[in-house]
């Protein structure tokens, strides 16, 4: 009898486990970054900020998770984007599974602005009109990111 409790148990454990986990998105923008596009817009405009669009194939493009580690991730970066930028990553992943409206609004994205490859990025004035534009990985890009939004 105790074997059985103790199974059912296991049992009721593991389905409450799986369910939790069915239940949480596989997705998530990375910390300081959003998915959401109109959000973002309406931040930047109330806060007098750029917006700064990032094509990317988080999970596969070798460019993109470069850019991520040696430029993204650095302490001059996060500073300038706290201080003038709102951060909108428009994921194209192979391994990651996004759900359906950050998917569709990514391709309506990619189409509007006319991307080809990766990454792209794509500066935004706090009106949402395009000012600047990066493709690839470029050594240069913070520098050239800093002067383009008036940063030190």
């Amino acid at each position: 009898m105790h074997a059985l409790l103790m199974k059912s148990m296991r049992t009721t454990l593991i389905v409450g486990l799986l369910s939790a986990l069915a239940a949480t998105p596989l997705f998530a923008a990375k910390p300081g970054w959003t998915e959401n596009l109109a959000e973002a817009q309406s931040t930047a405009a109330a806060q007098k900020k750029h917006v700064l669009l990032n094509f990317t194939g988080s999970d596969w493009c070798g460019w993109c998770i470069k850019i991520d580690k040696e430029v993204f991730s650095k302490p001059d970066f996060k500073n300038l984007a706290h201080e003038k930028l709102i951060l909108v990553e428009i994921d194209f992943p192979e391994s990651k599974t996004l759900p359906e409206t950050v998917r569709s609004q990514n391709s309506q994205l990619k189409q509007k602005y006319g991307v080809e490859g990766f990454p792209t990025l794509v500066l935004l004035d706090s009106s949402g009109k395009e000012t600047k534009r990066w493709v690839g990985f470029k050594q240069q890009f913070l520098q050239e990111l800093t002067k383009a939004v008036g940063g030190r």
